[in-house]
């Protein structure tokens, strides 16, 4: 167990860890039903044509996008983070109820839409609450362990959804998330709102002491000066440009070959990456500060090509669900060091919600492009030529990642310049 103290204190913080995981834990099982399970579940069960669970998926996908910038900002300047949450949880579980009841064109559009809003909440919340709740010594650590829980969780919800589907419907899973709101919630509500360092959430801790100085968040100009944030927004558009569509492109194949065991096939392949994707966040989590982010980010972008390519060797069950594997590497690294990244970036802004949220409308563009390029090139040319040139999307990412992107670790503690009575750090500085 790893021990952390809550930003500023020298006492054990038992109580928001452990509040901390659950959450984290939770929120991935409340997210974990939906996604890949609708699609199957419309185009197996309910005989919606490829074209319509498009439009739906793509609809949703455009509105989460253009949501997920402005809910960043919304969550640096609201006190509310838990409410936030809360409020999120509602919204998706009465969605989910909608798609449950009414599995029809109208109501699933409309839910689908609500709930890819909504969901642009969880990932940019909670990552505040860790940083208003643990010391910056202590990030590195504690945004492994956040990932390595919400993998934990993505186990645990792939498993008992794959069992739910098995044993009464795949229409029966969507249950499951009103259930899982519900025990996010008591989580969330065990986080007590005065133990969250408000200027702290938004990486607006100017001194590095775990002492929060009034001061005013940077003007979003100096955010798009900022060189290392661009590139990486462009590189987690291509990882995702790269990555989206694989695992649903092998869904797609083994539900063709195994269609009885659709929901089952699905959640063996979640299943097998998120149990590499647990162990490598804890590894991330614990070498970050001393490998640097850079060469740990470099490996995660590797593993993504050779996945690539491996896909097209064979169609057997067994080795397309063993390659999926793979996808624990880059994506266990990804999610454990992107929220990391981000803090070393915007330390001392006051914007670190504002640029997750950016940074998040990067790799949706990417995860929706890649979507539409790989369902274009599975039509025209076969999943062969589509592994093969998501596989080539995947170099340019890591090309572009190895060229571009310098070392944030320990950046930003020296300031060297003021902007509207803020410190800026020397990675928000204009590029020379």
């Amino acid at each position: 167990m790893i021990a952390e103290t809550p930003a500023g204190e020298g006492k054990p913080a038992s109580g928001p860890a452990h509040s901390l995981d659950a959450i984290n834990f939770l929120l991935a099982d409340v997210r974990g039903t939906m996604g890949p399970y609708l699609n199957v579940f419309l185009v197996t069960q309910q005989h919606w044509t490829q074209s319509e669970v498009g439009l739906v998926t793509t609809i949703g996908g455009l509105i989460g996008l253009l949501a997920q910038t402005p809910i960043g900002a919304a969550i640096d300047e609201t006190r509310a983070k838990r409410g936030a949450i809360i409020l999120a949880l509602v919204v998706l579980a009465a969605g989910a109820l909608v798609i449950f009841a009414l599995p029809s064109f109208w109501p699933v559009l409309i839910a689908n839409a609500l709930m890819s809003i909504v969901g642009d909440v969880f990932g940019p919340a909670v990552a505040a609450l860790t940083l208003g709740l643990f010391a910056r010594a202590q990030l590195a650590r504690r945004m492994g362990r956040n990932s390595a829980y919400d993998h934990a969780g993505n186990v645990g919800i792939a498993a008992l959804a794959g069992a739910v589907g098995y044993a009464f419907s795949q229409r029966a899973v969507f249950l499951l998330v009103p259930v899982f709101a519900v025990l996010a919630a008591i989580a969330v509500l065990s986080i007590s709102a005065k133990d969250i360092d408000y200027n702290r959430s938004r990486d607006l801790d100017v001194n590095g002491t775990g002492e929060s100085e009034p001061a005013v968040p940077a003007d979003y100009r100096s955010l798009l000066r900022s060189r290392p944030l661009i590139v990486f927004g462009v590189c987690v558009l291509l990882f995702h440009l790269a990555n989206a569509a694989l695992l649903p492109l092998v869904g797609q194949k083994l539900a063709a070959s195994y269609p009885a065991a659709a929901t089952a096939m699905m959640s063996a392949c979640i299943i097998a990456a998120q149990m590499v994707m647990l162990p490598i966040a804890l590894l991330v989590g614990r070498t970050a500060d001393t490998w640097g982010r850079k060469p740990l980010f470099l490996a995660g972008f590797a593993v993504l090509p050779v996945r690539a390519v491996l896909y097209t060797l064979s169609d057997d069950s067994f080795w397309m669900i063993g390659v999926q594997i793979l996808d624990g590497v880059g994506a266990g690294i990804f999610g454990a060091l992107t929220p990391l990244v981000i803090a070393d970036i915007m330390r001392g802004t006051g914007r670190y919600n504002l640029a997750l949220g950016a940074i998040a409308t990067a790799q949706g563009i990417g995860a929706s492009l890649s979507g539409l390029a790989a369902g274009l090139i599975v039509d025209s040319f076969g999943y062969t030529t589509t592994f093969l040139s998501l596989g080539a999307a995947a170099v340019v990412a890591l090309v572009v990642f190895a060229w571009g992107m310098p070392e944030t670790a320990n950046a930003g503690e020296e300031s060297v310049e003021k902007l509207s009575g803020t410190t800026i750090p020397p990675l928000l500085q204009p590029a020379r």
